[in-house]
């Protein structure tokens, strides 16, 4: 999270987006749909038979778009009883740029006079 500059917390902007993400975690996997991303994380739909809780990490790998195949480290940071929020750990160097350019041009659009803001 940022502050604002009036004491507040305010999160990333979160893009929303279509995809699916495989989960794995020990022996577990699961695969669900991402509901957003943001450059520090991302929020999914909660698999069935979820079995891990906060501060717990995994690997994600996600399918955004028809090229664009990302594999990287995550923990649980947030659990609902129908999403689970993840913080990246770990980005490969050569996918920094792919997911920086996917999410750099919803931020641009986000900063825009009248745009809104999200703050889920």
């Amino acid at each position: 999270m940022k502050f604002d500059g009036s004491g507040q917390h305010r999160r990333h902007a979160r893009m929303p987006i279509r995809s699916i993400a495989l989960i794995s975690m020990g022996p577990f996997s699961w695969i669900t749909e991402v509901e957003n991303i943001a450059a520090t994380g991302l929020f999914v739909h909660r698999p069935d038979e979820w079995v891990a809780g906060a501060g717990e990490s995994g690997v994600l790998d996600l399918l955004l778009g028809d090229d664009l195949h990302i594999h990287l480290e995550a923990s649980v940071t947030r659990l609902t009883p129908t999403h689970v929020g993840f913080a990246y750990t770990s980005i490969p160097e050569d996918k920094e740029h792919a997911l920086w350019s996917l999410l750099g041009e919803y931020a641009e659009n986000m900063d825009q006079p009248g745009a809104a803001t999200d703050t889920n």
